[in-house]
């Protein structure tokens, strides 16, 4: 699944190639239930000459402000992405969704499993409004998710994969953020020290910028892997540390990695590196 990184680079990409200042003059929709909000014929209906303002990200969702107030959201889900492609340019049998430009290019939703989701609306708030915060923006400190961990009570891995509580973050960058902090996913929110929270703050940010730097993650060469627009892959899965390297060589200590299942999400760990504090530890020693 995009996350930040994947998503912010498509957003940027989209911005490279000149999208913006570009007049929508109609859509198709090859499978109704890509479009969320409204219903596919009023989309269609609705997106007839819209000018695009801006593209930017926000969490996990792409956001295409227009000039006439309304704004366009798409979320990838699993495995969409977006091809960039002249009219002329034979459909492919998973492109659920094709908007086009004045000028005679178009831009193709493709989605192999269908959980993609695409939204017309003019309250975005409405669904942006339910994120938590920008693991990168600058209000987002360590004290601030001291914070936000105070008032939760739950496991590390599905606190952090929350998007009510972070914005933006996947299996992917919370396995690896979890490595580097030397915490254990199932590890209590409520048990962490001042100092493993500030640690977990700063790898988190690490992980984040590691990923936006290299543009994204592309983990194989199948069709729900993660490409952007023109198809290009992201290089950050050679600085991976854990995630998907079962039976590989940790390389802070060369204990074997070991995958395991921490609320039903497939999760990587070091074994020696990230073990769970038990709970009559004293939380500062921690």
């Amino acid at each position: 699944m995009p996350e930040l990184p994947e998503v912010e680079t498509i957003a940027k990409d989209l911005s490279a190639i000149g999208v913006v200042g570009k007049t929508l003059v109609g859509a198709r929709v090859y499978w109704k239930r890509t479009i969320a909000v409204p219903s596919a014929a009023e989309f269609c209906r609705l997106i007839q000459n819209k000018r695009l303002a801006g593209v930017r990200r926000r969490g996990k969702f792409l956001v295409f402000d227009l000039t006439d107030g309304a704004t366009l959201l798409i979320h990838l889900r699993m495995s969409g992405r977006l091809h960039w492609v002249s009219q002329r340019t034979v459909r492919e049998r998973h492109e659920h969704v094709v908007l086009g430009f004045a000028g005679g290019n178009e831009l193709r939703f493709h989605d192999t499993r269908k959980f993609g989701r695409i939204y017309l609306t003019s309250e975005p708030e409405t669904i942006l409004g339910r994120l938590g915060p920008e693991p990168l923006d600058p209000a987002f400190t360590a004290e601030r998710l001291q914070t936000m961990m105070n008032s939760r009570r739950q496991q590390l891995k599905p606190l952090l994969l929350d998007q009510s509580f972070i914005a933006g973050l996947g299996n992917i960058y919370v396995d690896e953020a979890l490595w580097e902090a030397r915490l254990h996913p199932r590890q209590g929110s409520d048990t962490l020290s001042r100092r493993k929270l500030a640690a977990l703050h700063a790898a988190i940010q690490n992980v984040l910028r590691r990923g936006l730097k290299n543009l994204g993650t592309s983990l194989g060469t199948g069709k729900a892997n993660f490409y952007s627009v023109g198809r290009r892959r992201g290089r950050n899965r050679d600085e991976l540390n854990v995630f998907r390297r079962t039976g590989e060589p940790c390389p802070r200590c060369a204990a074997k990695i070991r995958r395991i299942i921490v609320g039903q999400r497939s999760t990587h760990i070091c074994p020696k590196c990230q073990i769970v504090r038990p709970c009559g530890e004293s939380k500062e020693d921690f």
